[in-house]
């Protein structure tokens, strides 16, 4: 874990640059090339897996970008993704071969999951998945062969807290590899490096865009297994271009201030629902019924920016509200600073087994909602319209309608 210079919010803006620099551009240029030219071959060879060899292999944007992602995580060294399932794909790859065998959370990302279940098999892998909060149950499922704990926190949907400090420990105890995906916590509200996580990976298409405008992974941790992962990247080709690169520094550098509006926001949108009475049940790690709050308001700053919660009544009333929101765009994905609201039964979970989706909390009646950076006031009125008329009967929600 590297020390940390500066504060988060001034490392989300002027991280990964020279400071001492004089007479330079302000902003990062966007190196857009596909390759660079050298003097002689003997410079040809030096430059060979560098950032000024072939893009492939890295880019001087990248490399700005990678710089300013370590610090904010406190980590050696940090890898850029052309999405995030490239990043969970490409650094599993790197760090496993067949007979291994991996202790996963049952609560993770749907293509994970898929990945884990479906594809490592084929390259002799075994996955065993395990209650997200029961340790003793990671414990037990360790075999001589098993090399990583796969980890997610919060998680997605249900926004269940991983103890940081319990899931490192096995994993020294047993010389495993950690790897967490902490899309939804971001460096603001956690840094899992801190608590001995070995590798930390995000959807950087989410907060550290923060924009919807972007598709990107990011890997960051230990130097030893951030290059083994740098080679495996290189061979399979799944790099970020250099313009998306540069978008994501410009994200970065208001990660902090968004991330703060995002926690108060949805903060105040999980107190409101929770006091509704259509609504069964609200996932939020902040609110005091959560099962980890306590866990909660010991590892992190703040809850994050998404809210899941339970409708009272059929998956026709849940589909109904996520149709009646009009300030709650009906899309994928999360982080952005426009608020996005989806079903994880329909979207990104639909490729988990309806029996899995189950025993991981995942109804029909289940709603994630993005929370951005409106005025919370007003998307608590939307969540108030579009509730009233799943309130309504029948009739009157198609006059509502």
């Amino acid at each position: 874990m590297k020390k940390h210079k500066h504060r988060q919010e001034t490392e989300a803006v002027r991280g990964g640059t020279d400071l001492s620099r004089k007479h330079a551009p302000l902003a990062t240029p966007i190196y857009q090339t596909s390759t660079f030219e050298v003097t002689d071959n003997e410079q040809q060879v030096r430059a060979t897996g560098t950032d000024a060899y072939y893009t492939r292999y890295g880019n001087p944007t990248n490399s700005v970008a990678e710089g300013a992602i370590a610090e904010l995580e406190g980590t050696d060294a940090a890898l850029l993704f052309a999405s995030g399932m490239g990043a969970i794909t490409s650094s599993i790859l790197a760090l496993l071969k067949s007979g291994d065998h991996v202790v996963a959370q049952r609560d993770i990302y749907g293509g994970a999951i898929k990945f884990l279940s479906e594809w490592l098999p084929k390259l002799g892998v075994e996955t065993t998945f395990v209650d997200t909060t029961e340790y003793e149950q990671h414990a037990r499922a360790i075999r001589p062969n098993t090399k990583l704990l796969y980890l997610e926190s919060p998680t997605n949907p249900t926004l269940r807290v991983v103890d940081l400090r319990k899931a490192a420990a096995l994993a020294k105890q047993h010389n495993l590899i950690s790897l967490i995906d902490s899309t939804f916590a971001t460096p603001i509200n956690v840094r899992p490096a801190e608590y001995g996580i070995d590798l930390v990976m995000h959807s950087g298409t989410k907060y550290y865009g923060g924009h919807s405008d972007l598709i990107c992974g990011i890997v960051a941790g230990r130097k030893d297994l951030v290059d083994q992962i740098r080679d495996t990247r290189t061979t399979l080709g799944g790099i970020l271009d250099p313009h998306a690169a540069w978008l994501l520094l410009r994200g970065i550098k208001t990660l902090a201030v968004r991330v703060q509006r995002h926690n108060l926001n949805a903060l105040r949108v999980a107190q409101y629902l929770a006091r509704h009475p259509k609504v069964k049940q609200v996932h939020y790690p902040f609110l005091e019924d959560h099962p980890q709050h306590a866990l909660a308001l010991d590892q992190m700053q703040g809850g994050g920016g998404v809210v899941s919660f339970e409708v009272d009544g059929t998956g026709a009333d849940a589909r109904r509200l996520t149709e009646s929101l009009h300030l709650f765009t009906l899309a994928p994905s999360l982080g952005g600073v426009d608020s996005l609201v989806c079903m994880p039964a329909l979207t990104s979970h639909l490729t988990v087994p309806a029996e899995q989706r189950a025993k991981m909390g995942i109804t029909e009646q289940l709603i994630r909602i993005s929370v951005g950076i409106e005025n919370a006031e007003d998307l608590i009125a939307d969540l108030e319209q579009a509730l009233a008329v799943v309130s309504a009967s029948p009739q009157h929600a198609e006059v509502g309608r």
